[in-house]
């Protein structure tokens, strides 16, 4: 029996590469197969994770408010005159019932030419010779009288005869004291207008107005030397350092708000809050446009600074500041981002990363800072859970972390 002669080293080849033309289109498809697996294969979702942590919490209502000195005082001229320049400058100190603040001179009497001066003194001659015919029909209506009232005792005239006496001296006596006045107002117009050009008025001396607290100069209202009229605004003073706080907040957010609720200030210029507390909520609301254009009922409320003056040295009248009302805090509260919570029908819930997938959890919030909310069940300090989930993911879902925030 012949054996077969073994195939030559070039046979060999040929079979090898035969063999390889028939795998490649399996290997082929077989790597197509992988690829569509991999492309369909469901990925996991990237999202952001937060911790629930234990720490301090608060809730808060913050509006713009402004400062304002508790005290002011509005220096007013007391009578008509000239003002003298005022020499006081914002800012500067003053000592109650010391520091002049204003004089304010009589007014100079207006000229008067050569004929009001001739017919002044004419008015003031005929008042003259009017007060010395007055004065002889007085003297002699007093003289009648006491004739008449001698012959009336021996009951030598009528009674009607001594009342008719008795009248013409009271008429005289009236028409005198007329005439006197009359005299005494011409006499006066002259001694006005007497004063040379030039001179001073000695009729009144000048007034002095004198601070009437201690404290600073706010404002120099009348500065220039003018004629001023009683109760114009000269000068407005007070005291830097009594300074209160006002903030204007909505009024649902006030009706909340009680005396001694605590308020730090912030961003008033120094490097610390200021502590302040509410004093009071003013009982009317007014409203507001905000700059959205949306009309707001709005109140102010009054707060009392608590700071001491050497640590706002540099606060001053209707400065600029940013209240932080404290309606609630808590040192300790079980706390999460606001961003981890989503409605669940009539509850709260949350997204809790379990390994590489989520688990959607009900959880039961209480106050909320806007930021971050209290946890009072369902989740618990550690537990890692999903920011701003969406409508993307849904209980079981695989997931991929990646940036990690944790709650302050």
């Amino acid at each position: 029996m012949s054996t077969p002669a073994a195939p030559t080293p070039a046979a060999r080849r040929n079979g090898q590469r035969h063999f390889f033309r028939r795998l490649v289109p399996w290997l082929g498809a077989l790597a197509l197969l992988g690829l569509l697996v991999a492309g369909l294969w469901p990925k996991p979702v990237i999202v952001e994770t937060t911790r629930v942590v234990t720490g301090p919490l608060r809730v808060t209502v913050n509006e713009e408010g402004k400062t304002r000195i508790k005290q002011r005082y509005l220096v007013a001229a007391p009578v008509a005159g000239y003002l003298r320049r005022i020499p006081w400058k914002a800012g500067a100190g003053v000592v109650a019932n010391e520091t002049l603040l204003a004089v304010i001179e009589p007014l100079p009497p207006a000229l008067l030419d050569v004929r009001a001066r001739t017919l002044a003194e004419a008015r003031r001659d005929v008042a003259g010779a009017s007060v010395a015919k007055a004065k002889e029909a007085h003297r002699f209506a007093a003289s009648e009288l006491r004739r008449v009232e001698r012959l009336g005792k021996d009951q030598v005239v009528s009674p009607q005869e001594l009342e008719s006496v008795q009248s013409r001296e009271s008429a005289t006596a009236r028409e005198l004291a007329l005439a006197e006045s009359t005299l005494k107002q011409a006499e006066a117009e002259l001694l006005e207008f007497a004063v040379a050009p030039g001179a001073t008025n000695t009729i009144r001396a000048p007034v002095e107005v004198k601070a009437p607290v201690t404290g600073r100069v706010l404002r120099v209202i009348e500065e220039s030397a003018r004629v001023v009229n009683p109760g114009a605004p000269l000068v407005e003073l007070g005291n830097p350092a009594d300074l209160e706080a006002v903030i204007e907040v909505l009024s649902r957010d006030g009706a909340a708000l009680t005396p001694g609720t605590k308020v730090e200030l912030e961003h008033w210029g120094g490097p610390q809050p200021l502590r302040a507390q509410v004093r009071l909520v003013e009982p009317a609301a007014f409203t507001k446009v905000s700059a959205l254009g949306v009309e707001e009922q709005r109140v102010n409320v009054v707060v009392d600074l608590l700071t001491p003056v050497g640590e706002r040295l540099s606060l001053g009248d209707n400065f600029r500041v940013e209240g932080r009302i404290i309606l609630w805090e808590e040192a300790r509260a079980l706390k999460v981002s606001s961003g981890a919570l989503f409605r669940k029908g009539p509850d709260w819930a949350a997204f809790i990363l379990a390994t590489n997938s989520v688990q959607l959890r009900l959880v039961k919030t209480g106050r909320t800072s806007g930021a971050e909310t209290q946890i009072l069940s369902g989740l618990k300090d550690g537990d890692e859970v999903v920011l701003y989930p969406g409508d993307r993911l849904h209980d079981g879902q695989r997931v991929q972390p990646t940036v990690i925030s944790v709650g302050q």
